[in-house]
């Protein structure tokens, strides 16, 4: 059997428009050297909440506080090396810096949009990390402010800059795919059982954790679904365990069907990560998500690419580095802002939906 072709000089071509949309993400203009911007974090709570180094090793900030009320948690971001020697202030004082532009909201999504619609209320750009909290009206009431006050909330889903979806962006957006009919997702990962009693707090379990990353993409592809049915499982409950870990939830569209798993004891789940669009013309599969590499079969010749199924991988991909160079070029008016309010009130009205949560409070 005749496998995947490698596509030396299609896989090239395609390889350097995928690595020349992250630059596209990335880049900053290289005039005069400019100060760094200023943000600060809120919470440490946040199974992200690290991606505060992120920050400190970019040129494009300087991290001037970290808000952790919890006594334990400040205890063990003492520890951390992501955090160690960051000053520990208040919220009040991290707001009372002089020149504070942005801040990292990394605590749990039950209290995350309080932190958030404070920050917006004083005019500061937010970097609000995954799922948008549990309210859409809070949420919602956040992204209006922002608009007012002309600052950016930017959501922590952390494959949207990814540099296989990035390509995956390119090919829809030249319609090399045709029409697509189908988007097939999973998401898990083994949850530990001191991470599963914190996750149970969420009736949404796995789906409103990880899944909601995978919704994040799909509306990206194909937009806010006409219909959601959410199924969740709780594999532990003749044990006590009321986590909600095998989720599935199906997204129905006009002339398309996306369905998207979650799971909370998925062995080996990283290398089980995939995202797979299919059109009329093409298909592209993504797997594994975080390590991402291609497959894509087309059904004719599309730019350097053979008819056939080619694979190509991508650089070593590091994550939030991008999405911390993108906010600071917004913040600087260097670009548009790629991610609308309409955008992230789909996703979260779907991951609520999905995670079968209420709407309305």
């Amino acid at each position: 059997m005749n496998g995947p072709r490698q596509g030396r000089h299609g896989r090239r071509a395609v390889l350097a428009g995928g690595v020349a949309a992250v630059a596209a993400a990335t880049a900053v203009t290289a005039e005069v050297p400019r100060r760094p911007l200023r943000v600060g974090q809120i919470g440490t709570g946040h199974g992200h909440a690290t991606k505060l180094e992120v920050y400190r090793r970019s040129p494009d900030w300087e991290v001037v506080g970290l808000v952790e009320p919890d006594g334990e948690r400040a205890a063990a971001a003492a520890r951390t090396p992501a955090f160690a020697g960051v000053p520990l202030l208040t919220r009040d004082a991290l707001f009372a810096t002089d020149g504070l532009d942005a801040v990292l909201v990394e605590t749990p999504p039950d209290v995350s949009l309080e932190h958030a619609a404070a920050a917006v209320a004083r005019g500061l750009h937010v970097h609000l990390d995954k799922p948008a909290g549990s309210s859409l009206p809070v949420f919602r009431g956040i992204l209006e402010e922002a608009g007012r006050r002309g600052v950016i909330v930017q959501l922590g889903y952390m494959y949207r800059y990814n540099p296989a979806v990035l390509l995956l962006r390119e090919f829809l957006a030249r319609g090399w795919l045709g029409d697509v009919f189908e988007v097939d997702a999973e998401m898990g990962k083994v949850v530990d059982r001191d991470a599963r009693a914190e996750l149970a707090r969420f009736p949404g379990g796995m789906m409103f954790e990880l899944g909601c990353h995978l919704v994040d993409l799909v509306v990206g592809i194909l937009g806010r679904p006409e219909g959601v049915q959410g199924f969740a499982r709780r594999s532990g409950a003749g044990r006590g365990d009321p986590l909600a870990d095998t989720t599935l939830a199906v997204l129905e569209y006009p002339g398309a069907i996306a369905t998207i798993r979650s799971s909370g004891r998925q062995v080996e789940g990283f290398g089980r990560r995939h995202l797979t669009v299919s059109g009329t013309a093409g298909t592209f599969h993504i797997q594994p998500l975080d390590d991402p590499e291609a497959v894509v079969s087309l059904d004719a010749p599309r730019g350097d690419l053979p008819r056939g199924t080619t694979r190509i991988p991508f650089p070593a991909f590091t994550r939030y580095v991008a999405d911390a160079a993108d906010m600071a070029a917004v913040i600087r008016g260097e670009r548009a802002f790629a991610f609308t309010a309409d955008h992230d009130l789909a996703v979260q009205e779907t991951v609520l939906r999905a995670s079968r949560m209420p709407l309305d409070r």
